[in-house]
């Protein structure tokens, strides 16, 4: 079943970063202090400017000197010192030179051969994933090496995408900028990383404590553990204006569930970015996005970048964006299989620190050498040299290779044995990644504004370090036979903890959350979740629950209980996969589904073909043969509405706007009403079975399969409502 509803699960990872993110053992140490700023412009260089096509010679070896004065002899091979002032320097413990790699961390990427890369790569994935424009800038040494637009920002009339001009929604990037707004009151004392975040917000917006004692910390916000469940559809993402609400309202109005101890498990959450995002509001005494344009836009000179949204000037909400970039939006694209369709814009104003913030990749490409460069760009500095450490310092410990959230920022394994920092973002339409990596001076941005364009974001920045960085895999990795010989320790399902936990929206994010787990027989360890199936080996003992993906750099770690796998941690640390219990097997639900139809079919067939003989019954068996006929009508009306909404799944918008809808509501108001008439001949059941004489009561047979009915609904009623389906009041 969950492979039918593939399509839905996109709209719940919205906004979650669509590269893989991983931490690794120990905190990095601090960063340098930060030496002179790189004299840099005051505004994005049109990229013609950067690199004019007709006077730059192909580079003749695979690491030439950059024309820069910048490069000295720290760039020359094995050198570990800082590549440009206020560089990070090398960080001991990890790779400087790699074994068969093309470059070594201190020799710079050769400029016409990353823009030869790149074109290929970004090209190949536009045509075969069908991907209407893409912006990418590439930075290192303080320098902007590749800043370019493929494709076209709007087909009707083409406007082809401009990497200085044309802003693309970079979703979940948007929460590098809150978390940089945040550290910087950290740094001046206003606000406490271990204090309450109720200490920071208005009355109205506070968390409430929901039967838990324990306080929600502003460090929990960073690393996502304030043990919130994650609800998204029909209010993260709006298609029409009108529907956007304050922030603080929107806060107040669709407050999480609080469902596990802060601090425990990680589990992504857009609702506690925004909470932080409010706090510094709060705190400071202005509105969040009038905030980070004074505290970080305006001072790196961020012109092409913004939190605002462009719409109509509305009493009570944040301003539109300003008019000198209203129309440099990218429009946002689906390809239907034909064609690509427009889309609306997606407003997200009302969670603005989660997602709101669009931004060109000239801005990005500023953004990322100020990150570099532990907060200082061209003499401004954003942040101090405590907030620069903390992003690049994991919060909670975890498995080698699992994000451990450095204050906000993802860790990265990337190939070669680098570490990065940085985020992926996703709205319904466009997908994004940043990473930095520090020991390479590097930074990497790409944006696309098509749905189908989630995998060129994910895998573009490991692409590229690979390429220039990292020797060549031989794939695939071998399988173990020890694994192949303890399969039932991992054998089984897993449920995200990020998902809704009741209600319709819990029946389906529990459907699209879940992870099949298997042990194949050549010793490989087979995950399959909705409809996405990767292979991985063991790395290390495979009792200790560490793998590796056979394809690439990617790791997942599970906690071992008594020799047998209980929870399993992705590498993007987004979320916990917990084993699932017996009623929420998916396989449990789709066979008592199929029974349940079959039941009810055979029911109403068989009023057709019931003998005269069989037609005898007394007045118990006489009602409870009508309600039986009415529980197979609406058992059958229930799962053929919802198999017809599951139809509708393919467009992820619809579900998003218009969540729940009439249909799935009416399905749920079926099945509710089935299982109610389900409880009443269960209790019937007993008479049914005394009848009266011979001659006036039904037949064993019948009775037999009257009893199989009875008990086969109240199989799946049981089942169903452990699953969220027999709520049709609760979205």
């Amino acid at each position: 079943m969950r492979s039918i509803v593939h399509a839905a699960a996109a709209a719940l990872a919205l906004l979650l970063a669509p590269a893989a993110a991983y931490a690794q053992d120990p905190p990095e140490a601090a960063p340098a202090a930060p030496a002179p700023a790189v004299d840099l412009p005051d505004r994005p260089i049109p990229y013609t400017v950067v690199r004019p096509k007709k006077s730059t010679p192909r580079p003749k070896s695979a690491a030439p000197k950059r024309a820069s004065s910048t490069t000295t002899a720290a760039a020359t091979p094995g050198a570990t010192g800082p590549v440009v002032a206020g560089a990070v320097a090398s960080v001991g413990g990890l790779p400087t030179t790699v074994a068969g790699a093309r470059l070594t961390s201190g020799q710079p990427l050769p400029p016409a051969e990353l823009e030869a890369f790149v074109d290929g790569m970004v090209r190949d994935a536009m045509a075969r994933e069908h991907v209407a424009g893409v912006t990418v800038s590439v930075v290192q040494n303080g320098q902007v090496l590749l800043k370019k637009g493929y494709g076209f920002a709007g087909l009707k009339p083409q406007r082809p995408v401009d990497p200085d001009r044309t802003l693309f929604r970079i979703g979940s990037i948007s929460k590098t900028f809150t978390w940089i707004a945040l550290m910087k009151e950290v740094e001046a004392g206003r606000i406490r990383l271990d204090a309450p975040v109720n200490l920071y917000l208005p009355e109205k917006v506070r968390v409430r404590d929901q039967g838990y004692s324990e306080d929600v910390l502003v460090r929990h916000l960073m690393d996502h553990s304030p043990g919130f469940e994650d609800r998204a559809l029909g209010h993260l993402f709006e298609g029409n204006y009108n529907r956007v609400r304050p922030m603080d309202l929107y806060l107040r109005q669709e407050r999480p569930k609080r469902v596990r101890t802060p601090g425990r498990v990680s589990s992504y959450s857009n609702y506690g970015v925004a909470l932080a995002g409010q706090a510094v509001s709060y705190v400071t005494g202005r509105p969040f996005e009038r905030h980070i344009e004074e505290q970080i836009l305006v001072p790196l000179g961020l012109g092409h970048t913004t939190f605002r949204e462009p719409h109509a000037s509305r009493r009570g909400l944040p301003g539109p964006a300003p008019a000198s970039i209203a129309g440099d939006f990218s429009d946002a694209y689906r390809w239907n299989g034909t064609r690509y369709e427009k889309r609306g814009f997606e407003y997200i104003g009302h969670i603005a620190p989660a997602g709101s913030a669009s931004s060109s990749a000239g801005d990005m490409a500023r953004y990322m050498i100020m990150l570099l460069n532990n907060g200082q760009l061209n003499g401004v500095t954003v942040f101090g040299p405590r907030a620069a450490q903390a992003f690049r310092t994991p919060l909670r410990p975890t498995p080698n290779g699992i994000n451990g959230w450095a204050h906000g920022f993802m860790v990265y394994d990337l190939p070669g044995g680098y570490r990065g920092y940085g985020h992926g973002g996703a709205t319904i339409f466009f997908h994004s990644n940043m990473v930095v990596v520090p020991q390479l001076n590097l930074g990497i941005f790409v944006s696309t504004n098509t749905e189908s364009g989630s995998a060129l974001a994910s895998r573009f920045p490991d692409r590229l370090i690979r390429q220039f960085y990292a020797a060549p895999l031989l794939y695939p990795r071998e399988g173990s036979a020890e694994l192949a010989r303890m399969s039932g320790a991992f054998d089984g399902e897993f449920l995200t903890t990020r998902r809704a936990y009741s209600g319709l929206e819990g029946l389906v994010t529990s459907l699209t959350g879940g992870t099949s787990v298997s042990v194949s027989p050549a010793g490989l360890l087979v995950t399959d979740s909705f409809g996405s199936t990767r292979a991985w080996v063991p790395e290390g003992d495979p009792s200790e629950g560490r793998f590796i993906a056979v394809d690439g750099d990617q790791r997942m770690a599970f906690a071992m209980r008594d020799g047998r796998a209980v929870s399993m941690e992705p590498s993007n640390g987004a979320s916990l996969n917990v084993r699932t219990s017996f009623l929420r097997q998916p396989g449990l639900l789709g066979l008592l589904a199929a029974l349940t139809a079959a039941a009810a079919i055979a029911t109403l067939v068989g009023i057709f073909l019931r003998n005269r003989r069989e037609f005898r019954e007394n007045q118990v068996q006489a009602r409870a043969a009508l309600l039986q006929n009415i529980q197979a009508g609406l058992w059958l009306a229930a799962l053929a509405l919802f198999g017809f909404w599951l139809t509708k799944t393919g467009d992820i918008s619809q579900i998003m706007y218009r969540w729940p809808g009439a249909i799935l509501i009416t399905a749920s108001a079926c099945a509710f009403v089935a299982a109610f008439l389900t409880i009443a001949t269960l209790v019937a059941l007993p008479a049914i079975w005394r009848g009266g004489r011979r001659v006036d009561s039904w037949t064993p047979l019948r009775k037999t399969f009257f009893t199989v009915t009875v008990l086969v609904y109240s199989a799946f009623t049981v089942v169903a409502f452990t699953w969220g389906a027999l709520t049709p009041w609760s979205g």
